[in-house]
């Protein structure tokens, strides 16, 4: 039996028990992959992150489990993996790190206390299976409070992007199971992002979200890296004047789990540039024994 160390951490948060918990395994060579996907089983968190050798400097490639399948992208690993890298003396702060994920190459860089990463795919959206009304019906509101058509949102994890007309519908929605089947699962894409529009700062404008998936039941997130991403995203692509929009993104209060994440989208010549942005905090570390 050979032990394999692993960090816990809080992602999107400064502060221990918020934000969404994570595990890394910052060296996993040499497992495979029935043994990795057992591992996320076991831990039963909703991401767990296997770290491999370096493949070149400040390069690392980088799995990622659910409790019950292996993920080609995710928000808060990513973020949550860099901080610890980081912490560890595995990544320089100064020059960019890169994570290798199914998705494609992460790059991270890190400033003061956020480590930032922009997406390896661009955003796609199209048409949604929910509708204005079937997404009242599935979050057991009136259609009114609704905001316009749901669509199908990506940059590389596909959500569908529900917008409402208040803090009072985001907090009462509860996704009901049926509904889910009839409208959510037919489109083979079985995660919903709900989202407030909220006041603006002077450089960012404050969003409030919750996150529904199919994991063992619907359940939800309390921070979504990569349904942020798709979200801003969406957001930028109706922007009419500028190059340059930034979001804070507030989720996980129905949990009791706030969480914030900072999300930007760029314009250039060469398209949209989609960043993410945390925090994160270690609180704890482990020893698992499995037979390598």
């Amino acid at each position: 039996m050979k032990g394999h160390e692993y960090t816990l951490l809080d992602v999107f948060t400064d502060r221990a028990f918020s934000g969404n918990p994570l595990a890394v395994f910052p060296q996993a060579e040499g497992l495979d992959t029935a043994t990795l996907q057992a591992i996320a089983n076991e831990l039963n968190l909703s991401e767990t992150v296997f770290v491999g050798q370096a493949s070149g400097p400040n390069r690392y490639p980088m799995r990622i489990f659910t409790p019950t399948m292996e993920l080609p992208f995710a928000g808060h690993p990513t973020v949550g993996t860099a901080h610890l890298l980081m912490e560890l003396g595995m990544a320089e702060r100064d020059r960019p790190l890169t994570l290798e994920a199914r998705v494609g190459p992460l790059v991270v860089a890190f400033d003061q206390a956020l480590a930032s990463f922009t997406t390896a795919e661009p955003v796609s959206i199209l048409a949604s299976t929910l509708n204005q009304v079937a997404a009242a019906e599935l979050l057991g509101l009136e259609s009114g409070q609704v905001v316009g058509e749901p669509v199908l949102a990506s940059c590389g994890l596909p959500y569908h992007l529900i917008e409402l007309d208040s803090l009072e519908a985001i907090e009462r929605a509860r996704p009901a199971p049926s509904a889910w089947a009839e409208w959510v699962s037919p489109s083979g894409h079985e995660q919903i992002y709900l989202y407030v529009a909220g006041d603006e700062s002077a450089d960012s404008e404050v969003l409030r979200t919750r996150m529904f998936s199919t994991e063992g039941g619907v359940r939800e997130d309390p921070a979504t890296g990569s349904a942020a991403a798709a979200l801003a995203g969406k957001l930028a692509t109706s922007k009419k004047g500028g190059d340059l929009w930034r979001w804070r993104i507030e989720q996980g209060i129905e949990m009791g789990r706030p969480s914030r994440i900072f999300a930007e989208a760029e314009r250039d010549k060469n398209g949209l540039a989609i960043r993410i942005a945390g925090q994160a905090v270690i609180v704890g570390t482990g020893t698992l024994r499995v037979t390598a």
